[in-house]
């Protein structure tokens, strides 16, 4: 049996992408190897492989304990150049944290990131690439998929959504990495469509541009509904009381989101970055700019041939990126770090 520690903050606070990861690979584990794996959570015991979630400094001092951690596995969520635009934060401060960060991530024997683009930015950093590996994130069914036309007018009246409006989602922290600026000005443009974001600021005050998206937080467009942070367990009913998901980042990692919404049978529209090329290619619909938002949203509307075809792409990257092709790839993995020749 694997003796497997994992060491997390994540969920100290609400609405991270890091945190939904972090609970849906326990629960995973949990449920299916509870035979094979010996889990605990935050213990310092002596392990076979210690996984890293987070980059708490007192999970940065154990690593230095080798042989008590075993194999030290760091999970890599962010990198310095990808928190751009997330955090306000002096540049003294800055410098300091993002050394720190790659300090932590050369101090693990093995790395796991969530998005192949990674790879190269991590070599960068004199990393060596046969240490990193590309596992993708991924949700259980049982926590995220559709539900009944009565349920969803149901979650509208709750949250008051009017239950005949189409309804755009865009989820995440409220920040201007999370494209929010764009998502308000798609929606003025479309007075007829109800927008609704779920989300907030998790960092509060230190949230980049903080003041300028507080205003329009408190203040939105008529058809725009800004629902604060939403609890995980309430994410599944607020996905599908949407006709849409639709997150404009300028930057992103491998948002749970997306696959939170793949997953409960709603069409995806994201921005045409390059790093979703290679993880959701053919599941979603690209567009550059706000205009090209606008008029995807305005077709998903009025073509239903259109947005069936979009549903089904959802649904095969849901089918992608289900726990039950990861489940076996985390077991392997984990195996084969105790084969591992070091």
């Amino acid at each position: 049996m694997i003796k497997l520690t994992m060491l997390s903050s994540a969920e100290k606070v609400k609405g991270q992408g890091v945190a939904s990861a972090y609970r849906e690979l326990v629960n995973l584990l949990e449920e299916r190897y509870t035979n094979e794996i010996d889990m605990q959570i935050n213990s310092f015991r002596k392990s076979d492989i210690t996984h890293y979630h987070t980059v708490d400094f007192r999970f940065f001092l154990s690593a230095f304990f080798k042989k008590k951690r075993g194999v030290r596995v760091g999970y890599v969520h962010f990198l310095p150049e990808t928190m751009e635009g997330s955090l306000k934060l002096p540049w003294i401060a800055r410098v300091i944290f993002y050394k720190y960060l790659i300090g932590f991530y050369k101090k693990m024997d093995e790395i796991v990131v969530v998005n192949p683009s990674f790879i190269p930015k991590l070599t960068a950093y004199n990393i060596p690439e046969e240490r990193i590996h590309y596992i993708p994130n991924f949700v259980s069914k049982k926590s995220f998929f559709p539900i009944s036309k009565a349920e969803k007018e149901s979650v509208r009246e709750k949250y008051g959504i009017p239950v005949d409006k189409f309804t755009v989602i865009g989820i995440g922290q409220v920040q201007h990495r999370k494209g929010v600026l764009d998502f308000v000005e798609v929606a003025k443009q479309l007075p007829d469509i109800q927008f609704v974001w779920a989300g907030g600021f998790s960092f509060g005050k230190i949230t980049s541009g903080y003041e300028e998206l507080k205003k329009i937080y408190d203040n939105p467009p008529a058809n725009v509904k800004f629902i604060g942070i939403v609890d995980r367990s309430e994410m599944n009913a607020c996905i599908n009381m949407a006709d849409i998901f639709f997150m404009p980042s300028y930057n992103e990692l491998f948002p749970m989101a997306i696959l939170e919404a793949m997953s409960s049978d709603v069409p995806i529209l994201l921005r045409n970055l390059d790093l979703y090329e290679e993880i959701l290619d053919g599941y979603y619909v690209k567009k550059a700019d706000n205009q090209g938002f606008i008029q995807a949203i305005q077709r998903l509307k009025t073509d239903e041939t259109y947005y069936e075809e979009m549903l089904q792409a959802a649904k095969k990257g849901a089918a992608y990126y289900s726990e039950d092709r990861l489940a076996e790839i985390w077991y392997a993995f984990y195996q084969g770090l105790l084969t591992k020749e070091r």
